[in-house]
């Protein structure tokens, strides 16, 4: 059973402050990443309703909150595969929002030259060249499952400009979208 601590104005306080004085009196969690901190973590302060408070790391970890790669509140590393797995999952789902690095190794609490190599010693790629595999493979369905115009399919997985759209398309694809749509479409008629 989990003890949430009272969030008070002083704990507040050290968060957004990066109090390192505070570490090991309590830890916080938020609940839109799912990762706890220490006080001292200089991640990007989250919304006050977001945040919970923990005496202490396992009553987080309890609380099915991961620990943070970039402040280490357990004194441990989270496996890459692990880190790397939770990294593709956001993107899964957030592909059509403005993803850079720097934007995932914000949520991931890492730093973006680290989640970098790393995503690509375990997946083969660069996190930019994953965005645009799951940009395309989700267009691809639109395209064949769909009449909307290339545009609004560019709009819809996140790549607001209709000619980088296609451009992206072509070179991971061999062909336009409009010319993808069309090759697919004859070969239903068949």
């Amino acid at each position: 059973m989990t003890s949430t601590e009272i969030m008070t104005d002083e704990k507040w306080r050290a968060i957004v402050e990066n109090d390192a004085t505070y570490n090991n009196q309590f830890f916080y969690a938020v609940k839109t990443t799912g990762i706890f901190c220490k006080p001292s973590c200089k991640s990007r302060v989250p919304k006050k309703e977001n945040v919970r408070i923990f005496q202490n790391a396992e009553e987080a970890l309890s609380a099915n909150f991961r620990p943070c790669k970039r402040c280490k509140p357990t004194n441990e590393r989270l496996p890459d595969n692990e880190w790397i797995t939770i990294i593709i999952e956001y993107i899964d789902k957030n592909y059509p929002d403005k993803l850079s690095l720097e934007t995932l190794a914000e949520i991931s609490h890492g730093s973006p030259y680290h989640l970098q190599r790393t995503f690509k010693k375990i997946t083969g790629m660069t996190p930019v060249e994953y965005i645009h595999q799951v940009r395309i493979n989700t267009a691809k369905k639109y395209l064949l499952q769909s009449d909307r115009a290339v545009s609004d399919i560019a709009k819809m997985v996140g790549i607001s400009n209709t000619p980088y759209f296609i451009t992206l398309f072509k070179k991971m694809m061999g062909t336009t979208p409009a010319h993808f749509r069309q090759l697919h479409e004859s070969e239903g008629i068949k």
